[in-house]
């Protein structure tokens, strides 16, 4: 980097700052990343590079939305979001549109939330990024369970997991079955949720995933739930 700005090679800066926001933010140096990104962005304005402003507005979305400050995501999102259109840029959009969805989920507007999934979808679809079509399933989902419409929930976990297993993408199909196995154990239905789980966690050992602990202690009380005479009669009368 330093190199870099030796040199007064901008454009190799803008790559290398923007690199290191990356490595800053999925490293949880959200402070170091805010600056890196705030540098880049500089830059890109003085280039007049609309399209790398639009991606860099949307990082810095996401460092605010993982803070949980939703406002402020929000705007950073629709900001990116205008800049985007403007360009068209369809696969930025794609992802945003279900950052957007993110935020509304969040905060409570769960409508918004699916109208902004189904556009990612949309996008997703037509762009031909089946693992994008096999996550917005999965937020949607998500939504869906959220509010306990749980057969609706259910079916829009069973397409992503079926879109994801089409694709051979193993942690995108976990995640679904994560989502599914969550509706299942809400709608009663413990041995199905124990048997997805039991998948949902031998990924997560195959893969070193930071749930593994926790995803362990829940098949454990899932199991415990299904061993309890009492819970098993609860479990049978739920399906009947």
């Amino acid at each position: 980097m330093e190199y870099d700005r030796l040199t007064g090679d901008q454009r190799a800066l803008v790559a290398t700052l923007g690199n290191l926001g990356n490595i800053c933010a999925v490293s949880g140096r959200r402070d170091a990343a805010q600056a890196n990104y705030q540098e880049v962005l500089e830059l890109q304005k003085v280039f007049g590079d609309e399209k790398g402003i639009g991606t860099t507005l949307a990082n810095l979305g996401n460092l605010r939305a993982d803070a949980g400050e939703w406002d402020r995501a929000r705007a950073y999102y629709l900001e990116a979001l205008d800049l985007m259109t403007k360009t068209h840029d369809e696969p930025a959009q794609a992802v945003l549109f279900s950052d957007l969805g993110l935020v509304a989920r969040e905060t409570g507007h769960f409508e918004e939330a699916i109208q902004l999934y189904e556009r990612s979808l949309e996008l997703m679809r037509r762009l031909g990024n089946l693992g994008g079509v096999a996550d917005a399933w999965r937020m949607i989902g998500r939504t869906f369970l959220i509010q306990k419409r749980y057969d609706e929930a259910t079916a829009c976990c069973q397409t992503s997991q079926s879109v994801a297993e089409r694709l051979r993408d193993e942690l995108r199909a976990g995640g679904a079955r994560y989502v599914l196995a969550q509706c299942y154990e809400d709608m009663g239905r413990l041995q199905d949720a124990a048997d997805l789980l039991e998948q949902v966690v031998h990924m997560d050992r195959k893969y070193h995933l930071p749930k593994l602990e926790e995803n362990t202690q829940r098949l454990r009380t899932l199991r415990a739930r299904l061993a309890d005479p009492y819970q098993a009669r609860s479990h049978r009368g739920m399906q009947a």
